[in-house]
Order: C-alpha cells, then structure tokens, then sequence
C-alpha cells in the first residue's frame, strides 16, 4: 500500500464531486485528503484526491473516474511525483501562550493568524507528519481546535491542464 495523489479535472457541475466519491465507496477505498479549486483555465476546475491503496487500485480508480461523463482527464502520482502542502490551524487559548509555547511555535515555523482576547490562532503549511506533529504537542497545551485542509498539490511533470483540453 501507498500513498497517491489523484488529479481530477472537470468542468464545475453539480454533483460531480459525488459521482468520483461514489467511485471509492463502491470499493471501500477510504479518501485520505480531497480539496476542489479553480484551475488556471476559467471554467475549469481540478479535484486533488489523496489515497492510500495499491497501485492496481488506483489505476482502477482513475480509469472509472475517466468514464464519468463531465471528466476531462484523470492522472495519478506517487508522492514522489508531485509537490503538496496542507495548512493546519490551531486555536490555543492566550492562557497558556508562555516561553516555552513560543519556542514550540517558532521551531514548527507557525505564525500567528489571529490573536482574539481568549485565544490565538497558529497557522502552519507543510506534510501532514509536519501539521499532526505539532498537534500531539498542541494537546497538552490545552488545544481548543484543530482543523487541517486536503492536500494541495501540483505534479512535478510538464504538462498543462491547456494540454489536457487540446
């Protein structure tokens, strides 16, 4: 089992974002991470799906998401294959900000996004190992809530979602 990033792109029409997870429930297949944008062509949108699963099932995958009829293209990368990020957000309360807390945020390079007379709100970018690290140290310091976005990710090859549509 490894871990993909599946790049969907689509033209922005209801429903289709059910009808791709419909493709994993079907399978049992569990979706890790899954962010929806804009894509750089207007009108056209990009679904990134991460995964962790065997090779033979995520070829499977892609090629059933490729049968959906507002599709345009479907791929798959390995980790290795792509550039990715996640931003998670911590909500601490002013309380227990000290010394010690401050070196825990400068040493995991999260900033200070909002500073609210109860609490503080970290923001950090980086792997999911990177964000659910600072999490487990978060909690003994009286963790308000925490949430963590999809994964965010671009391939490394050179090719254009213009290719995909020409």
């Amino acid at each position: 089992m490894k871990r993909y990033t599946i790049f969907v792109i689509t033209e922005n029409f209801i429903g289709i974002l059910n009808r791709i997870t419909i493709i994993f429930t079907r399978r049992g297949i569990n979706i890790d991470a899954l962010t929806a944008s804009e894509s750089s062509v207007d009108g056209i949108h990009r679904i990134t799906i991460e995964v962790t699963t065997s090779e033979e099932m995520v070829v499977h995958l892609v090629n059933q998401i490729e049968k959906i009829i507002d599709v345009i293209k479907a791929f798959y990368h390995e980790d290795s294959g792509v550039v990715y990020q996640e931003i998670a957000l911590y909500k601490i309360p002013v309380a227990r900000l000290d010394g010690s807390l401050e070196k825990i945020i400068r040493q995991h390079h999260a900033k200070i996004i909002s500073a609210e007379q109860e609490f503080v709100v970290l923001e950090v970018a980086g792997h999911k190992e990177q964000t659910q690290e600072l999490l487990e140290i978060l909690k003994g310091y009286g963790l308000l809530e925490f949430a963590r976005s999809g994964r965010v990710a671009v391939a490394k090859r050179m090719r254009t979602i213009d290719q995909y549509l020409s």
